[in-house]
């Protein structure tokens, strides 16, 4: 009489063992050629987090052509905070080079480290020569190491800010004095560095914001969305999600703010990628 055995194949076990040693041989091809999920991710990383050096301070002012961190220092409840690139695997080339496909959304990041994700280039759009003095009240454009800054923010609906390949009106934006009473005291007057100040929209007339109440879940941990959204208190003032530390480097090579915790230490690398410029739609 027959009797059934654990060694006796049924089914259809060679199509299964075929199946299985092609996933295995997908696998190694895919590893091979760097695609593998955990290695896009590491890739990412090695180039978006690499080092830069963020511009050396010697006037105590802000100029066109500076690279600088856009530092918010938080709140009650929200952590101080750099405007990032919300980059992914999805959104970042390998060819022809290292780069970031077009357009790019960006966060409030809590890593406070000079890289290209975090620094971003002060550009002039009227005209005035690199290393000229930047005045509060002109008009610049936001660039990154690696292009200009403009959509709906996915959280709170409110005005989106993002990364565009190319320059317009809706990349212009402006810094005015954090102090409604002495906004006007300040126009035209040179803008210190390491300070805390508002960065106006052009187009729209709102300011940049960090929204502590709306997290962001992605590969690079828990971050913040962005917006281009006033937000005022009781006595009409701007509130502190509001407010930006444009930071620079001092002398010494260490990142400098007129909150020593914000920034430590960039440390040396090269920029990546070609350059976007932040921006603002102007529909809701």
């Amino acid at each position: 009489m027959a009797q059934y055995r654990t060694s006796v194949k049924i089914g259809n076990w060679n199509e299964e063992l075929r199946l299985e040693e092609d996933a295995k041989r997908e696998h190694l091809e895919k590893k091979e050629r760097g695609e593998l999920a955990a290695q896009k991710v590491d890739f990412l990383k090695q180039h978006i987090l690499s080092p830069v050096d963020l511009t050396v301070t010697t006037d105590g002012r802000l100029h066109f052509g500076d690279v600088v961190m856009l530092v918010n220092m938080g709140g009650e409840e929200r952590d101080c905070s750099a405007l990032s690139i919300n980059a992914d695997v999805n959104s970042f080339n390998k060819i022809p080079t290292p780069g970031i496909i077009s357009p790019c959304g960006v966060v409030a990041g809590r890593g406070i480290q000079a890289c290209p994700r975090t620094a971003f280039i002060i550009t002039s759009v009227d005209g005035s020569p690199e290393g000229s003095t930047l005045h509060f009240d002109q008009s610049f454009a936001l660039k990154t190491t690696s292009g200009f800054a403009r959509g709906c923010a996915k959280k709170s609906r409110l005005q989106e800010v993002n990364l565009e390949d190319g320059s317009s009106f809706l990349s212009w934006w402006k810094i005015v004095h954090f102090d409604p009473q002495e906004r006007l005291e300040y126009e035209g007057q040179p803008v210190p560095a390491n300070m805390s100040v508002l960065i106006i929209h052009c187009k729209t007339n709102q300011a940049l914001a960090v929204l502590g109440d709306h997290v962001i879940w992605n590969t690079y941990g828990k971050e913040y969305e962005m917006t281009a959204h006033t937000f005022l208190d009781s006595h009409k003032a701007e509130q502190d999600n509001n407010r930006w530390t444009l930071c620079t480097s001092d002398p010494a090579g260490r990142a400098s703010s007129s909150h020593p915790p914000t920034a430590r230490g960039p440390q040396q690398g090269a920029h990546t990628g070609r350059p976007w410029h932040l921006t603002q739609p102007t529909h809701h």
